[in-house]
C-alpha cells in the first residue's frame, strides 16, 4: 500500500526544520525537496527528521556516501532515502 504524499504545508514545515549550518548539506536538501517535494511521504519525512538530529559532518558523510548507516539508521528505508538524497 503506497503511502499518501505530505501536503503542501507539511512540506514546507519539514523544508524549515531541515536548514542546515553547513551549505553542502543544504545544497542536497534543497536538490531533494526541488525534485521530490510533491511525492514527500509521512514516513519520509520522519526519516528526514531523524537524519537532521545527526551533525553535520556526519550528514554530509551520508550524503556523499563517505560512510554508510550506522546503528539505529542503518535500515532499508534510511538507506533507500539517501539514495533519492544523492540522485542528481
Amino acid at each position: 500500500m503506497a503511502e499518501i504524499a505530505l501536503d503542501e504545508h507539511a512540506v514546507g514545515k519539514l523544508r524549515w526544520r531541515c536548514r542546515r549550518g553547513l551549505l553542502e548539506n543544504d545544497l542536497f536538501l534543497e536538490r531533494f525537496f526541488a525534485r521530490h517535494g510533491e511525492a514527500i511521504t509521512a514516513r519520509q519525512g520522519v526519516l528526514l527528521e531523524e537524519l537532521m538530529q545527526l551533525a553535520d559532518n556526519d550528514l554530509l558523510d551520508l550524503l556523499l556516501a563517505r560512510r554508510q548507516p550506522w546503528g539505529e539508521l542503518d535500515r532499508p528505508e534510511v538507506r533507500q532515502l539517501l539514495q533519492l538524497l544523492r540522485t542528481r
